[in-house]
């Protein structure tokens, strides 16, 4: 592990355009669409897989819940619109999926934010929480063979939306709204 990349931590995402199946067509977005939005790019291998339906489903099913936290979903694979569409309409569990789904055949946004894995053609499993101005808070890249949770994904945005309307705090592990919040400061090191 010679050549790390710099970490994406505090990096302002660059606009692009990419190809998406919404509400029963394709279109067309950029990542400054959801400017103003807190953006969640939850990138995934590809359609008509094992574990991919488990985790689009369990955001989907939490998906009301990231609108009333002003977020929007966007999952990402390798496939295209058209494959999107044809496991919406062949899967009952997909066939749930109102967020967004973004086409990345050729990769562009994969390796923009470092998930493509060119061997194969395809995405880790990374997601990527980004703020209203287009910066990027926290991420998550790891092995396709480990499904991910809705649950601690709301978590972690609503950490870093606590923190960004409450500078100066900090949220602990497993940190919850209305839990304590910690203010780094001198006298709190070595007694926590």
């Amino acid at each position: 592990m010679e050549n790390h990349p710099m970490p994406l931590i505090g990096q302002k995402v660059d606009d692009v355009e990419f190809a998406i199946f919404h509400e029963g067509s394709d279109k067309k977005a950029k990542l400054s669409d959801y400017q103003g939005k807190w953006l969640i790019l939850f990138f995934y291998p590809a359609d008509f897989t094992f574990v991919c339906p488990t985790e689009l489903v369990d955001v989907a099913e939490s998906y009301d819940q990231f609108k009333d936290l002003n977020a929007e979903i966007v999952s990402v694979s390798t496939d295209t619109v058209f494959v999107h569409k044809a496991w919406k309409d062949a899967s009952p569990t997909i066939g749930k999926i109102s967020y967004p789904m973004a086409a990345d055949p050729t990769g562009k946004l994969c390796r923009m934010f470092g998930t493509y894995i060119p061997e194969e053609g395809l995405s880790y499993r990374g997601t990527f929480i980004i703020d209203p101005d287009g910066v990027i808070k926290a991420y998550e890249i790891h092995d396709n063979s480990i499904g991910r949770s809705a649950e601690e994904l709301l978590r972690k945005l609503r950490a870093a939306i606590h923190v960004r309307e409450n500078g100066g705090e900090v949220c602990p592990a497993r940190w919850k709204p209305g839990d304590d919040t910690l203010k780094p400061r001198m006298d709190l090191v070595g007694k926590i």
